[in-house]
């Protein structure tokens, strides 16, 4: 049997709950604005087929002319919101609106107690994450993980594999040892291209994406008492996630992925 040496993991969505957080940080900060636009949660469900806030922003007022958005003044205007949406959207995580997902910290304690590295790769930026980390974990999350990869070190978003490529560098790790936590079509084709064997936890804005590829589909990684619902029904044996279930999905035979350009994607 292979030896787990990293599970790395994506943020939003994965290790907390925070999508829902995001679209309400971006409608205020349109209102603060005087944009006259409103996500709902259908319309935000479609937008997060594109990563990255400032990307999705940009997409957007593109294509919806009518909000009154000058193409010249384009990249100013969503510098400034994205800026101000990502203020909004950490002091919301102050306030104490988001927790771990279900067996997020079972799995942590779990990693740690037997010598197995944490990652996280994502495609917020370094602030973002510091302040969700340290929230949910604690002052001292940061310690937790051995690679921490942003925005702020890859430009190219997900579903592109460069950052988890760069996680895997970090750690000097090869990608048939670690396993890719992840909630998005986009990240689990990310990780995938990367060569990384994946765990998708689905929630209420990712549930009926495609994750083909992924090892695991769950609802969520589980507790003793709060069992998640799995796909495959059966795995190993096992009730939930932990390092004995992700050790047994390493000698499963690697899914491969051709590398993916990234495009752009047109919401509507």
């Amino acid at each position: 049997m292979k030896k787990l040496k990293a599970i790395i993991f994506d943020m939003d969505g994965t290790l907390a709950d925070t999508e829902e957080i995001h679209r309400q940080s971006f409608n205020t900060a349109f209102s603060e604005f005087g944009i006259a636009c409103h996500w709902d949660q259908h319309e935000y469900k479609q937008l997060l087929a594109i990563s990255g806030g400032r990307e999705r922003l940009t997409q957007y007022l593109q294509i919806h002319t009518h909000l009154g958005v000058r193409p010249e003044a384009l990249t100013e205007i969503v510098d400034k919101l994205h800026k101000r949406k990502s203020a909004i959207y950490r002091q919301n995580l102050i306030n104490g609106h988001v927790g771990l997902r279900p067996g997020v910290r079972r799995l942590i304690d779990d990693a740690k107690s037997q010598g197995v590295n944490l990652a996280i790769a994502t495609s917020s930026s370094s602030r973002n994450v510091d302040t969700l980390l340290k929230v949910v974990l604690g002052e001292n999350a940061l310690d937790l993980f051995s690679a921490i990869v942003t925005s702020d070190e890859v430009d190219e978003k997900k579903p592109s594999p460069a950052v988890y490529l760069y996680a895997l560098e970090t750690l000097g790790l090869e990608a048939e040892n670690c396993v890719a936590l992840e909630d998005t079509c986009n990240g689990n084709l990310a990780a995938l291209t990367a060569g990384l064997r994946t765990i998708v936890t689905t929630h209420f804005f990712t549930a009926d994406d495609d994750f083909s590829g992924a090892s695991l589909i769950v609802n969520h990684l589980g507790d003793p008492g709060n069992l998640p619902i799995m796909t495959p029904a059966t795995v190993f044996g096992q009730q939930y996630v932990d390092v004995s279930l992700l050790e047994r999905i390493l000698d499963q035979e690697p899914v491969i992925i051709q590398p993916v350009k990234t495009e752009t994607i047109i919401v509507v």
